[in-house]
């Protein structure tokens, strides 16, 4: 499996960054080795003095397609869930400034947080809250109604570049209010005021 990330796809997080928003959806990858095993503690990792949480909709695709047409795109998936996106953002700066990837700030080992997955149909996905709590105070407050590209048109753009297989998962980007994590910290995630994952940072 894979995990496919989009970036920018809230125009107040690219504003809080200062960064350009893009023509078409920012793609990059996380290694499976990226993902937190469950239950276990966030480690900050040694390389690092910036890491940010990044609280995203996560899709599970369910079938192999390519080349996907955005209205079938709601076929090749049934289930969503809810992720942290952890970034080294010193690191990521580092990177940035000299034109080079993101994937040391993005894809080291622990840093894709990925909730349970539940049924698309018990949701609205045109308008789905989801927050990300630190240390019991909402930090991140999202909805989908503030994408710039929806779930569907980035499974299509994806698939352009990409053949998506059963498993795959999509972080669908962050809202606003990506902030630093400190050593003691615990993060909760919700979709729908609803808590679906919970994560103790050391």
């Amino acid at each position: 499996m894979k995990i496919i990330c989009i970036g920018r796809n809230y125009a107040k997080h690219i504003e809080e960054l200062a960064n350009e928003k893009p023509e078409n959806p920012v793609v990059f990858l996380k290694p499976d080795s990226a993902i937190l095993a469950k239950r276990m503690p966030f480690f900050i990792p040694p390389f690092s003095d910036d890491i940010h949480y990044e609280v995203e909709v996560l899709v599970k695709i369910n079938k192999v397609g390519k080349h996907i047409a955005t209205k079938f795109a709601h076929k090749y998936y049934d289930e969503i869930g809810l992720g942290i996106d952890f970034t080294a953002r010193d690191v990521q700066a580092q990177c940035k400034a000299k034109g080079l990837p993101w994937e040391k700030a993005k894809a080291f080992d622990g840093s894709a947080v990925i909730s349970e997955f539940y049924p698309k149909e018990n949701y609205n996905l045109e308008a789905l809250s989801f927050q990300l709590l630190k240390n019991d105070a909402v930090v991140q407050d999202g909805n989908t109604n503030a994408m710039l590209w929806k779930i569907d048109e980035l499974i299509s753009y994806v698939s352009q570049y990409f053949t998506l297989k059963k498993g795959d998962i999509i972080f669908t980007g962050t809202p606003a209010g990506v902030g630093k994590v400190l050593e003691n910290d615990v993060l909760v995630g919700a979709i729908e005021n609803k808590e679906v994952f919970r994560i103790k940072v050391k």
